[in-house]
């Protein structure tokens, strides 16, 4: 397996090796060196920001959609919260493809964000091992929580042991995809990107750098021609989507869910990542890009839900992420960069995995009781609250030790006549990076 490098058009490589992990925040560049946003973030012989704060703000956002949108699913899924079969309806309707655009924005965000700290010194299985430290153990907790609050007397040895190994989305049947946890489905095929990243990265990397756009561009079009192909070319079957019965579950199961397709997310954020590095993303802005992906979001009510699920939402997702990173290459000021929402988005992973089992823990706890509209919003919020706090809990105690103890294999020291004794270093020396075992990534 080759080695991981990136090196593009003289980029200085000092701040990224500083990085212990892949991260998603950034340091701002110098005071003055800002440039317009129409120009290249990254020309040559510009530092590169190690951390992107936007994007690691961004990413608690994207994790509240999936949270409002498994909120809508509780009715379906056995957990009779809401009092009124209108009020049911009416809030799926508002939120149904608010998970989906979430989901796609981590996808791409993924591999944008391992591109983006790629380091010159990393091989294949350092990369798996790091990845490994950081996924793994969040998720076998939480499966084991979800299992201890609902999901053993519902779930069988088969779809246990599928869900727990990562191995459910090879299978086209939701109870299987879904089951113990419903958000651990995204991790799975996240593992296949991260299988694949440095083959993918080594292909990628060697796109002329003028023709990157159009590379591009033959992503985007895969994608968006993803749910068409399954429609023409996986049979439909007899079993339809319960929440939208006009939809096939073979055919979205292709489209959404089974890894290899999706491979084509991961890669676009690697190929816009590659094209903000050479100096050859046109920048349309982050306010831009929000509104497009807001009104994506509208246009999903139009189109069928195979498609609103990811086709209508990728291109405004990717231009986001990259308004996001060249903000933060140019040291301007956008409202994700703050500490809160930072500290937020570095906790985010456990968010998005936990958020669902504390939702059922509550409920439950609560009484199992339906709720009147107005009472279910109060529910919601502590639900939010209490996710926050299991979240925090998860990154202080679990995520963050453990990426931080063994997420890079010890060097064998060295014996020598007369070690020098090492000067100290400076507290405010470290890089930022250092800081944060966070790599701004999530399912």
């Amino acid at each position: 397996m080759p080695a991981l490098s990136l090196k593009e058009q003289n980029l200085s490589t000092d701040k990224l090796r500083a990085s212990g992990h892949e991260t998603a925040g950034s340091v701002p560049p110098p005071a003055g060196s800002t440039t317009p946003s129409t120009t290249p973030s990254t020309a040559p012989g510009r530092a590169r920001a190690t951390r992107l704060d936007t994007l690691t703000g961004l990413r608690f956002p994207a994790a509240f959609v999936v949270f409002l949108y498994h909120a809508s699913l509780l009715a379906f899924l056995g957990v009779p919260w809401l009092n009124s079969s209108s009020a049911v309806t009416t809030y799926y309707d508002a939120v149904a493809h608010a998970g989906a655009l979430g989901v796609t924005f981590f996808f791409v965000l993924s591999g944008f964000v391992l591109t983006w700290s790629a380091r010159d010194t990393d091989t294949a299985p350092r990369f798996w091992r790091r990845r490994f430290l950081k996924i793994v153990p969040n998720y076998v907790l939480v499966w084991a929580l979800a299992m201890m609050v609902f999901a053993a007397p519902v779930t069988d040895f088969t779809i246990g042991t599928l869900n727990l190994f990562m191995v459910q989305v090879y299978y086209p049947d939701f109870a299987i995809n879904f089951g113990v946890n419903p958000a651990g489905w995204s991790l799975a095929v996240e593992a296949i990107f991260y299988l694949s990243f440095p083959t993918l990265f080594h292909w990628i990397k060697k796109i002329p750098a003028h023709r990157l756009n159009l590379w591009v561009a033959a992503a985007a079009a895969g994608i968006i021609a993803t749910p068409l192909l399954s429609t023409l070319l996986v049979p439909a079957g007899s079993l339809m989507m319960a929440t939208e019965p006009d939809t096939s579950v073979n055919q979205y199961f292709v489209s959404y869910i089974l890894p290899f397709p999706r491979v084509l997310d991961f890669a676009l954020g690697i190929l816009v990542a590659r094209s903000v590095i050479a100096g050859r993303w046109r920048n349309i802005g982050m306010i831009w890009s929000g509104v497009l992906l807001a009104a994506s979001y509208a246009v999903g009510y139009y189109t069928p839900p195979i498609y609103s699920t990811r086709a209508v939402c990728v291109v405004p997702a990717a231009l986001l992420i990259a308004a996001g990173a060249i903000a933060d290459n140019e040291g301007r000021f956008t409202l994700f960069r703050n500490r809160v929402m930072v500290w937020l988005g570095d906790i985010s992973f456990a968010f998005y995995l936990v958020h669902y089992t504390v939702m059922v823990a509550v409920w439950k706890l609560l009484g199992s009781k339906a709720y009147s509209p107005l009472e279910a919003v109060g529910m919601l919020a502590l639900c939010m609250g209490v996710a926050i706090l299991a979240s925090w809990a998860m990154f202080a105690l679990i995520e963050r030790p453990i990426t931080r103890r063994w997420s890079n294999p010890k060097k064998k020291p060295v014996a020598t006549t007369a070690p020098p004794e090492p000067a100290p270093r400076p507290l405010a020396a470290r890089q930022v990076g250092e800081e944060h075992a966070d790599d701004g990534v999530s399912a």
